[in-house]
């Protein structure tokens, strides 16, 4: 595996509940995002996925923290993750846009957050070219039009500007396809897998969906539980998965859409260690 881009070590999340024992979301999890790559994380609802990387871009709810044993950016550790050039993209777009501001003014906080001395003719004419390297078409017309009047592909394709507008060097992606038709899904997860030639950038992609992280990652983690029960490149999930969980969620990928994955080892009564299969791929077993 090439150098990391982030390399984080014993991620902890837990929900605080008044009157009740504290819940542990995720249970000390590492991972690693080599540099210009796509690491994918499945697995089902609830399995920690989603929390984990709010917890790296420290957007957790209140009653929710994290702890971190280590957390190494670039080769440095310890650094603040929420000044670190990392963005994030989510599911629903229409909950990240606001719907009374036009497009414009999206684009331009974050311009005149990068440079306050930028001219608004300069900055306009920034915003129309991050646009068009996105896909939008008649970008100046966009610019003057609300969320609410553009598609749900038209408005993705707005977030993953806005990301790049940060200039970060890692973008997540959270279920950014979800809520879209087939066909602009496909075109959304074009656009994000020419990313890191064209940007180098890296990405983690979380998705439950096996076929877009097939067809999207260059390296696999599977979550269950908030742990990671196994990880390796795609080759190594794929071809030969080895945790019991991984197998059931490939047979169920290949199934009717009413079967559902039925697994359940309650993790928490037990000890468990990685198993290493070879260089990239380990898998977590009870000891």
């Amino acid at each position: 595996m090439t150098e990391a881009i982030v390399d984080v070590k014993g991620l902890t999340v837990t929900y605080h509940q008044r009157g009740h024992e504290n819940l542990q979301l995720v249970k000390g999890i590492d991972f690693q995002v080599p540099k210009g790559s796509i690491v994918g994380i499945i697995g089902e609802s609830g399995s920690g996925k989603s929390i984990s990387m709010k917890s790296i871009m420290g957007i957790l709810p209140e009653k929710i923290d994290s702890q971190f044993e280590t957390f190494t950016f670039q080769g440095e550790t310890g650094t603040d993750a929420t000044q670190l050039p990392i963005a994030m993209i989510f599911q629903d777009p229409m909950t990240s846009l606001n719907p009374l501001r036009k497009i414009s003014y999206h684009l331009a906080e974050i311009i005149f957050r990068n440079d306050d001395e930028i001219s608004d003719e300069d900055a306009e004419k920034l915003a129309v070219t991050i646009l068009t390297k996105v896909g939008i078409t008649e970008p100046k017309k966009r610019l003057n039009q609300y969320p609410f009047e553009l598609s749900g592909g038209m408005r993705q394709r707005i977030m993953i500007a806005m990301a790049l507008m940060a200039k970060p060097e890692l973008l997540i992606a959270d279920e950014p396809t979800t809520a879209l038709d087939v066909t602009i899904q496909a075109q959304i997860l074009s656009l994000l897998k020419k990313l890191p030639s064209d940007t180098n950038l890296s990405i983690i992609l979380v998705s439950h969906d096996f076929g877009v992280i097939a067809g999207m990652c260059d390296y696999v983690k599977v979550m269950y539980q908030g742990r990671v029960v196994e990880e390796g490149t795609v080759e190594d999930i794929f071809y030969s998965p080895q945790h019991t969980y991984t197998k059931k969620l490939l047979k169920a990928a290949d199934l009717d859409s009413d079967d559902q994955v039925v697994y359940n080892d309650e993790q928490d009564n037990k000890t468990w260690s990685f198993i290493e299969v070879n260089e990239t791929h380990r898998y977590l077993e009870e000891e």
